[in-house]
């Protein structure tokens, strides 16, 4: 709709400000959040829709671009941003770096340097089918393609799990259509389904508060799904898939099968396909979470319309080789799929060293993996300690490189304007984190940050964080003080709330769900925010 009305703009100027878009529906995705139309002049060198995209932003792009204007160095920027925004894992960059430059890996045959099967080199998705197979728990070998035919592929081999949902979503829905996504999620797949192919998304909103069927804060139920799906049905939009992420993104929760059960049943009484993003599975870095993969699954309900994606970018900390894979058994999507792959291939000799990688189980499961497992937990055991002691209550889960964290007590009024304000405070101080809002989270004040980095970087970061959150604290107390018949917003807490550190798959509100060090927290926020060691000093009892 915003993009027809950037079409209608007259002449070949004119300011954005001038477009009339009508209010979207609540659970339709308004684009007008995603951009920054401030002080716009359309340029004349560009379509309608290369305007739109110009402009197509929001505060995860403003962030990470001021991160790449003033980096943080140990030696040559100390006073730079520290990046605690961006989905990254930087704690095994000295294993990678070392496995990826061995003998085997350094191979150029002149057919890696030929152009290549766009779906991927036959050996990669080979080696891809049998990881899978292992890592996920098939109940049988999954195959790259059919023996029998060219023309029956299972898996197709893309540059990131970006591209992949522009593809899929685009062979499998018209422009203007929709797919489900519950919120909080991450945001680049807006990005990726709506600028290629005009493909919008239908919310799921969830929320802390714990009602109806949910036992976790935050918890996607049948419930949910059927209401958004029935709210958007109603408003005449056509909704042809869900987007599933397990591990979730931003939250950490890990879905349970009896939910992935649930969830794809939903799907086939409606005819929905499943887009799956498994890309944090091998990310779970505690032994009393269980991670299960739909490929692990006895029997798929739809197996047609479920289509599963995953990438080493998280998994194996290596961002910026750009690899991601689809299996699906439904040959009209995977050949549909396939012939987008001449935008997004792989090169070659990229593809032998993700092979060669990815066969080396040994290497993984006896170095990578019980390293990368045991730094993670580390560095997740140093942030949310450090929030325990900052009284600030977070979501406890062990998978992904983040936490969830409810920073609600710092805004005074509420508003996603004001967690706007507060994202822009911690930037001013030189941490970059992610604020809700860039989730489409449904209440604002929480935010994500990343924790799979270095200590000194953790260690730094984490103090500005501090600077902020007590400066931001005082300012709060002080405006308390002029104002003391203004009450706190419910569902706000503040300095003589129990603060509440929510555990996996655990009701907040249950005392014996606090560990020792949860009351330690609480003994500390409670200490901080009383005035009774003021009053009470040695001096005064003597």
């Amino acid at each position: 709709q915003a993009l027809s009305e950037i079409e209608g703009m007259g002449g070949r100027g004119g300011s954005l400000q001038e477009m009339r878009v009508r209010p979207l529906a609540k659970r339709r995705v308004d684009m007008h959040s995603f951009c920054n139309p401030s002080g716009f002049q359309r340029s004349p060198y560009l379509s309608a829709r290369g305007n739109f995209a110009s402009i197509f932003q929001g505060s995860t792009e403003e962030g990470y671009k001021a991160y790449h204007a003033d980096k943080y160095d140990e030696e040559k920027n100390p006073n730079g941003i520290i990046n605690f925004g961006t989905s990254e894992n930087k704690l095994c960059f000295d294993l990678m770096s070392k496995r990826l430059t061995q003998a085997d890996m350094n191979v150029m045959d002149p057919a890696l340097l030929q152009y290549p099967d766009w779906k991927g080199h036959l050996f990669l998705r080979e080696e891809v089918a049998r990881f899978l197979t292992y890592y996920c728990k098939a109940p049988a070998p999954l195959k790259a393609e059919n023996v029998d035919s060219l023309f029956l592929l299972q898996v197709i081999v893309l540059n990131g799990c970006g591209s992949l949902f522009s593809a899929l979503a685009t062979v499998i829905c018209d422009p203007g259509e929709a797919v489900l996504i519950a919120t909080p999620f991450y945001g680049g797949i807006t990005q990726s389904v709506f600028l290629y192919g005009n493909v919008k998304l239908v919310y799921v909103y969830l929320d802390s508060k714990i009602t109806g069927t949910s036992t976790r804060p935050f918890q996607l139920t049948v419930e949910k799904l059927e209401k958004a799906l029935q709210d958007a049905r109603a408003e005449g939009i056509t909704v042809r898939a869900l987007i599933l992420l397990n591990p979730q993104n931003p939250l950490g929760d890990i879905y349970s099968l009896s939910e992935l059960r649930d969830y794809l049943e939903f799907a086939k009484r409606h005819e929905l396909h499943v887009i799956v993003d498994e890309i944090y599975m091998l990310s779970v870095f505690d032994e009393s979470a269980t991670f299960h993969s739909v490929l692990g699954m006895d029997r798929l309900p739809d197996p047609q319309r479920t289509h599963v994606m995953w990438g080493i970018t998280k998994d194996f900390a290596v961002s910026g080789i750009r690899f991601g894979t689809l299996y699906t058994e439904n040959q009209d999507v995977a050949n549909a799929v396939a012939s987008l792959c001449y935008f997004h291939g792989v090169c070659g000799p990229v593809q032998h060293k993700v092979a060669q990688l990815l066969r080396d189980r040994d290497w993984i499961n006896q170095v990578y993996l019980k390293a990368n497992h045991a730094r993670l937990k580390a560095a997740h055991t140093y942030v949310t300690d450090e929030l325990k002691t900052l009284g600030v209550p977070f979501l406890n889960r062990n998978a992904g490189f983040f936490v969830w964290i409810d920073f609600r007590k710092y805004l005074k009024t509420g508003t996603f304007e004001e967690e706007l304000l507060l994202w822009k405070r911690f930037l001013d101080n030189k941490v970059l984190l992610s604020c809700g809002k860039a989730f489409e989270c449904s209440e604002p004040g929480w935010f994500r940050i990343i924790f799979a980095d270095k200590t000194h970087r953790l260690q730094l970061g984490m103090q500005r964080i501090r600077k902020v959150l007590e400066e931001r604290e005082q300012e709060i107390l002080a405006e308390e003080k002029e104002q003391p018949c203004q009450s706190d917003q419910d569902g706000k807490a503040d300095s003589t709330d129990e603060v509440i550190f929510v555990s996996r798959h655990q009701d907040p509100t249950c005392a014996s769900s606090s560990s020792l060090g949860d009351l330690i927290g609480l003994l500390q926020q409670q200490m901080r925010s009383s005035d009774w060691l003021q009053k009470n000093t040695a001096e005064q009892f003597a």
